[in-house]
């Protein structure tokens, strides 16, 4: 079967892969289309290197036809459209038993620190498939997982209808964070400064504003009778976000941070004094939002198709990422995994 390969050193590279029979409790999955992300893009340029074994397959937000199934798996058939929930906990670390294995302390991200979705045959565990009803087609299916990461973040920012929500940040995620807060009634302003981003965003029907060329602070008290935002979600990863953030929020307003700091970040902590604010961090998804996911897209809710810039084959993995990392005129890139069309 074909696969794609992370070699390090910015190296992808297309090759043969041995599929892996399942055993039990696992399933083998056809990979229809797998989505390019920014975790990938940290994996190509080496940062998380100390986790993924070279060569591996990398990739994890995918769609897909069951293939095989091993034993201990009931439910799970061959032809059985799915997608992945690609956390592997431990079940016995102090955050498992309380309840929070998608934080495990041990927990193992698929595609990351095991072979991923960037392949033609994918086995892993059954326990984290959730099947995909037949409405959803599999390229929209790719999306399910970053849709995902954004439901979660709206739960926990405990959204509500005609609160004033700001997402700073508007690459996938953060137009998805916007989509979903919509979804949920608030209202959306959607801050970022990539043109081309500014303009998909109004197409979906998005509030924009870019915060190089407008006084954001001074737009959302004007927009709010000086009082603020209800929730702020900080999507950027930037310094400038981080120190924005904590000036947008309303008295005891809450900001989600979703965006990864690998590295401590000068944050306003009198701000959070003064106006006794709340921070929530968000941290990929549990299964409920898998589902919640699923369901916004199958309602024809969520224009998904629209994120998606454009599909390459499995062997054009390492010319996407290059797309990528130059940014520009890019939102989501998805890879075709299977020969022939799955749907």
């Amino acid at each position: 079967m074909r696969a794609a390969f992370y070699e390090g050193h910015e190296s992808i590279t297309l090759g043969q892969g041995a599929p892996l029979a399942p055993g039990p409790g696992q399933v083998q999955i056809r990979v229809s289309h797998c989505g390019i992300c920014g975790t990938d893009l940290h994996i190509f340029h080496g940062k998380m290197d100390h986790r993924v074994k070279q060569p591996q397959v990398i990739g994890h937000e995918m769609s897909g036809v069951v293939a095989a199934a091993g034993p201990e798996t009931a439910g799970w058939a061959p032809g059985d459209r799915v997608t992945v929930r690609p956390l592997d906990h431990c079940g016995e670390c102090p955050a498992c038993r309380a309840g929070h294995s998608h934080i495990c302390q041990r927990l193992k991200f698929i595609g990351i620190d095991s072979p991923g979705a960037f392949q033609e045959l994918w086995t892993v565990p059954a326990r984290t498939l959730h099947r995909l009803p037949a409405a959803l087609s599999l390229r929209e299916a790719a999306l399910i997982e970053p849709l995902a990461v954004a439901c979660h973040d709206v739960r926990l920012g405990e959204v509500k209808a005609g609160e004033y929500v700001v997402v700073q940040g508007g690459g996938p995620i953060g137009a998805l964070v916007a989509m979903v807060a919509r979804q949920a009634g608030a209202r959306v302003l959607l801050s970022e400064v990539n043109p081309f981003r500014l303009a998909l965003a109004a197409e979906l029907g998005l509030r924009t504003v870019n915060p190089s060329e407008t006084d954001l602070v001074a737009l959302v008290n004007q927009e709010t009778n000086e009082a603020g935002a209800d929730v702020v979600f900080e999507v950027t990863g930037s310094a400038a976000g981080a120190e924005l953030m904590t000036k947008l929020p309303r008295t005891r307003g809450r900001m989600v941070m979703v965006a990864i700091f690998s590295q401590p970040t000068p944050v306003d902590l009198f701000r959070f004094f003064w106006r006794e604010l709340k921070l929530i961090g968000a941290r990929v998804y549990e299964a409920e939002d898998f589902e919640a996911a699923i369901r916004l897209a199958a309602a024809r809710g969520m224009p998904l198709e629209r994120l998606i810039t454009r599909v390459c084959d499995l062997g054009e993995l390492g010319a996407a990422l290059r797309d990528m990392e130059r940014g520009g005129e890019v939102m989501k890139i998805l890879v075709r995994c299977a020969e022939g069309d799955l749907e």
